[in-house]
């Protein structure tokens, strides 16, 4: 008897879990809010993000001269800067002013200003400055104009060195220079682009928000639908706590095992992107990366109450957990308070995993401590939502409740009314 009763209930239990998968699949499915952030933003935002990037980096960048010295060096350091292909001398002014209000109207992205004393102190044997001004505002052409100019002034004072150590051989010019010779080589970031350093972890951005975006406005749907503006409807089918959190995770785990796969491996093939990961790395990763987002997803739908409050909360935190993740700011200078919030979102540790696998290719023994925390997270979150969803059954059956009580007690003053109505009429006909 108590074998057939618990058979009843885990086949019980399972038909309502896939009663909710498939509901939430409507869900998905007719919803044009949840569809957009669950579908269509993630096939399409990676596209567009990526081909902004596709460059990897930039060539014939326009540059400004202000050239006060006028002399047959700074003409040489300018010719050759101009010879670079990462930038262009577009314009020749006669004053920093004139630079300044080029590079405020974007038409040039740096200038460079050479003293009246340029060569003559060269000349004299002191140092000689160059200025580089450069536009902050896009890292690419920050890093054009400025290392050129580096490059170009390291040329040139290689020359200067030779000419004043008066060597008799090549060998000697040679040690002069350079007595410690380095070989740089770019292991993982061969084309040094921006977009093998910051796409994969953008990637990672997107899966995180979007799911959570989705999951926030179908709970504010269900809010919006539902007779009592509850998350959890009155159903026999809802009469559970795992069978709830189970069925509704598993329709996000399954949208999203597609988009995972879509966005970590057929984008970055599309614009030739690094890829040095093992599929099966990726897999055991992404498992508990998705859990945990869909988790916490779950734990912050129960706080929205309008499906544009998700949106809100959720499109301002992209850049704040961006640079938490420790890509473009480094790891080891953020403070031990944000490391401590970074460590609440599930995207911290997918991200830096995930940098880890597709750029340095990394195996899972190299992100155990990302592996475990997304792990840890799963379980954590997972609890806080059975006990979220716990309250909140309860408190759909406490608002069915009121209002059965309220019904009853305006039937109740409904028949005390009829009664003295009648009381009254039989009164007046006796009168």
């Amino acid at each position: 008897m108590k074998t057939e009763h618990l058979g009843s209930k885990i086949r019980e239990g399972l038909h309502d879990m896939c009663y909710i998968w498939a509901k939430e699949m409507t869900t998905t499915v007719k919803d044009e809010g949840v569809l957009i952030f669950f579908i269509l933003v993630p096939l399409l935002y990676p596209l567009l993000y990526s081909w902004v990037y596709s460059k990897q980096v930039v060539h014939e960048v326009p540059v400004a001269v202000v050239d006060m010295s006028k002399s047959s060096m700074s003409r040489q350091f300018i010719r050759h800067y101009d010879a670079t292909p990462d930038v262009k001398v577009s314009y020749h002014c006669n004053n920093i002013e004139e630079a300044k209000q080029l590079m405020g109207k974007r038409i040039v992205k740096g200038a460079i200003y050479f003293p009246s004393d340029f060569e003559k102190n060269i000349m004299r044997g002191d140092q000689s400055k160059v200025s580089v001004f450069c536009d902050m505002s896009i890292m690419m052409y920050y890093k054009a104009v400025y290392q050129s100019a580096v490059s170009i002034s390291s040329e040139l004072n290689t020359r200067i060195q030779i000419k004043n150590a008066h060597n008799f051989t090549h060998k000697d010019d040679e040690i002069t220079t350079a007595p410690l010779l380095c070989d740089a080589v770019p292991i993982f970031n061969s084309t040094g682009g921006y977009a093998d350093s910051i796409i994969p972890a953008v990637l990672m951005l997107v899966l995180f928000q979007t799911l959570v975006l989705g999951i926030g406005l179908g709970a504010g749907t269900a809010r919006e639908t539902n007779r009592y503006r509850d998350l959890v409807p009155l159903s026999l089918h809802y009469n559970g706590i795992f069978r709830i959190v189970l069925g509704k995770s598993l329709c996000y785990f399954m949208v999203y095992c597609v988009m995972a796969a879509y966005i970590t491996l057929v984008v970055p093939k599309i614009f030739g992107f690094v890829q040095l990961f093992d599929a099966v790395e990726l897999i055991g990763l992404m498992v508990p990366f998705l859990l945990a987002t869909i988790f916490f997803g779950m734990i912050v739908s129960c706080t929205i109450r309008y499906r544009e409050n998700v949106m809100l909360i959720v499109v301002f935190m992209s850049v704040p957990l961006l640079f938490l993740s420790g890509v473009s700011w480094p790891q080891s200078n953020i403070p031990g308070a944000w490391r401590a919030v970074a460590c609440l979102f599930p995207s911290t540790f997918g991200i830096r995993g995930f940098v880890r696998l597709n750029t340095m290719d990394a195996t899972l023994a190299d992100i155990q401590l990302e592996y475990q925390a997304l792990w840890i997270q799963v379980a954590v979150y997972f609890f806080i939502t059975c006990l979220v969803y716990h309250y909140q059954i309860k408190l759909s059956h406490y608002h069915a409740n009121e209002q059965l009580k309220k019904m009853k007690r305006i039937a109740t003053h409904a028949k005390e009314l009829k009664l003295k109505a009648l009381a009254e009429a039989t009164k007046q006909t006796k009168s």
